[in-house]
Order: C-alpha cells, then sequence, then structure tokens
C-alpha cells in the first residue's frame, strides 16, 4: 500500500508541470497570448517541452502584434486616402452643381469653374496614381532591374527643376560617374520628389544643391537646401504617408501629399536607405543611399574630389 501511494505521489509530482501547461493552453484559447510557462528544468523532457512552449508562445505574441500594428497603419492609411481624395471630389462637385444651377453664368466664370474643374480631376489623378504605386512596392512586386547611370539620373534631375524655376541658382556636384542597379524611372522620380520637395518648401532665390558622391560600397546623392529645415523631432516621421510637419514639408503642395512616402517606399525596394539631417548654417539634407553595381565598385577606390560641377543658371 505504501508503494503504491508513493508511486501515486510521484507521478502526480511529475504530471504537475504538464497541467501547468494545460492550464496555460487554456488560458491562450481564450487570447491571452501574453501567459508563459512556468520555469521548469531544462534536464527533464517535460522541462525542454515547456521552454520550447515559451519560445513559441514569444514568436506567435510578436507576430500577432505586429499584425496589429500593420492592420492599425492600413486602416489609418486607408482613411488618410479617403479624406485626401474627397477634397477634390468635393470640389469638383460644388463646380458642376454651379454649372448646372446657373447656366447662363458669365462666360469668364464658366471657365474658371471648368478650370478649377480640371485641376482637381488632375490632382486627383496624381492621388491615385500614387496611392497604386505605394500599393505594389507594399506587395513587393518586382522593379526592373537595369544599368542606371546616377549622373545622368542628378544633371536630369536639375535640368528639370530649371524648367521648374528658371531663376533659382541650383548645382550639381558629380565626384565620379557611379551605376547602380535597379529601376531607372523609379529612380528618377525620386531625385524628382526630393528636388520639387526643395523648390516648393525654400524661399524663392535660396539656392539647391544636388551631389553624387560614394561612401564604402553605397553610391550617396544629398539634395541640400536653405529653407527652414526639418524638426529634429519629426525627421523620421516626415517619410510617413500623409503626414504633416509644422513648416508643411512633408505635404507636397499642389501634388499628392505622398511625395516622400514614394522616395522612402522606392529606396527601399533598392535595399537602400534615405534620411534627412540638418544643413549648416540652416535648410534640410536630404541623403539617399543605394548600394553600388559590381562595375562602379571595381571602379571606386577612395573617394575623389569633385571632377564635374554644372549650374542650371550658369
Amino acid at each position: 500500500m505504501i508503494v503504491v501511494l508513493a508511486t501515486w505521489l510521484l507521478v502526480r509530482r511529475g504530471l504537475r508541470p504538464l497541467e501547468r501547461m494545460a492550464s496555460t493552453a487554456r488560458t491562450i484559447v481564450a487570447s491571452d497570448l501574453g501567459r508563459r510557462v512556468e520555469p521548469s528544468s531544462e534536464t527533464t523532457e517535460v522541462g525542454r517541452l515547456g521552454l520550447a512552449l515559451n519560445t513559441m508562445l514569444s514568436q506567435l505574441e510578436a507576430a500577432f502584434s505586429e499584425r496589429q500594428r500593420n492592420e492599425q497603419r492600413l486602416r489609418h492609411f486607408i482613411s488618410d486616402a479617403s479624406h485626401e481624395l474627397r477634397t477634390p471630389l468635393t470640389s469638383m462637385q460644388g463646380y458642376a452643381e454651379l454649372l448646372q444651377r446657373a447656366p447662363d453664368m458669365d462666360r469668364g466664370d464658366m471657365l474658371l469653374a471648368m478650370r478649377r474643374m480640371e485641376e482637381e480631376t488632375k490632382r486627383m489623378s496624381v492621388l491615385v496614381d500614387d496611392l497604386l504605386l505605394l500599393a505594389r512596392l507594399d506587395q513587393g512586386r518586382p522593379l526592373e532591374r537595369t544599368s542606371v547611370d546616377l549622373e545622368a539620373l542628378v544633371r536630369d534631375a536639375v535640368a528639370d527643376a530649371h524648367v521648374i524655376a528658371p531663376d533659382r541658382p541650383i548645382t550639381a556636384r558629380v565626384s565620379a560617374p557611379l551605376v547602380v542597379t535597379g529601376d531607372d524611372m523609379r529612380l528618377r522620380q525620386v531625385l524628382g520628389n526630393l528636388m520639387r520637395n526643395a523648390l516648393v518648401h525654400t524661399p524663392a532665390g535660396s539656392p539647391i544643391e544636388i551631389e553624387l558622391l560614394t561612401e564604402g560600397d553605397r553610391a550617396v546623392i544629398d539634395v541640400i537646401d536653405h529653407g527652414p529645415g526639418v524638426p529634429p523631432e519629426q525627421a523620421e516621421r516626415i517619410f510617413e504617408r500623409f503626414h504633416r510637419v509644422e513648416v508643411d514639408r512633408a505635404g507636397d503642395r499642389g501634388g499628392s501629399g505622398l511625395g516622400l512616402s514614394i522616395v522612402a517606399a522606392v529606396v527601399a525596394a533598392h535595399h537602400g536607405k534615405v534620411g534627412v539631417a540638418p544643413t549648416p548654417g540652416g535648410g534640410a539634407t536630404f541623403r539617399v543611399q543605394l548600394p553600388l553595381a559590381a562595375k562602379s565598385l571595381a571602379a571606386v577606390g577612395p573617394a575623389p574630389a569633385i571632377v564635374a560641377e554644372t549650374s542650371s543658371n550658369s
């Protein structure tokens, strides 16, 4: 009888960790992923099972939390996108109703209403195109993979900016011809958005510089302006979709409000980095870093001095 009782006690003692695991499992089923199995000895099968279960629970909790964060970001993004689309639609509706109510209005007023409807239509088209691009990038759809001459992109970006602002002093400095592997059109969009951002958010006569150089195995493009700059606490958030800062740097006036978000998404799709830092003396410097292509890596030695410089107003 004593032997039977002792055996029963030993079995019960051995089963306690399993009972605790079962209790934890029931709690988890009730959606409490924060629960863990009480620590046990790693020298027993039951102990190792408990540790493995805790590891699995930690991974599940992290994945679930990330999913919740993604869903929250998605809801926020959809809400912001809906608001941005509603603005031009409301304006178009107002002008359409005005034309309908007053078919005999003055010709000048009629032309103004029609012009504003056309402008709002274009604005909405830009926003939809930008949203579709971001959706494709979010889904990880592959970009074009060709050799891209960054020097040509920089010079074209300066020429395009000069067309928009002929009197603005815009300078390009190129340390060496550099090639990356990527999507030529999207990388042109990156430089175009950064140059447009600098033109829109700085005083009319202030200079803009764009520099192309290397750092290790990466090509570096700096777009330097001398405007109001970006508050330090906003330096990371400025690339968020529809985010607005006090100086309105993230909002692309006349655009979709997604310009810098597209920059960040395209650069990330090229395995690069983008950031913003203060310009000495005032302003903002946006820096894009991209992995160099193999042939550029073979040609790049120590960082050379500036070998070419062009100015849009020279």
